[in-house]
């Protein structure tokens, strides 16, 4: 890294985590457009969902999803 670089910072995946717990809670998996459209409700920040609007189309168990968006819920 060049001297006048600075760091990516990470965002906090707490709010992620949080999300996924609450909208897997009694499903097996979820479509992204709704794990979407939950997020934007819960007011994730701008970097978490430009993360999840990346993800393919298609429908997500809570691992694969946290895998994928960098959460930690299992």
């Amino acid at each position: 890294m060049a001297e006048d670089e600075e760091p990516v910072e990470e965002p906090d995946t707490q709010p992620l985590d949080e999300l996924l717990d609450e909208i897997y809670h009694g499903q097996e998996r979820i479509s992204q457009a709704d794990i979407y459209r939950r997020a934007v409700a819960a007011e994730l920040p701008a970097a978490l969902l430009t993360r999840i609007a990346a993800l393919p189309q298609g429908e997500y168990a809570v691992d694969e999803a946290a895998d994928l968006l960098g959460g930690s819920a299992v």
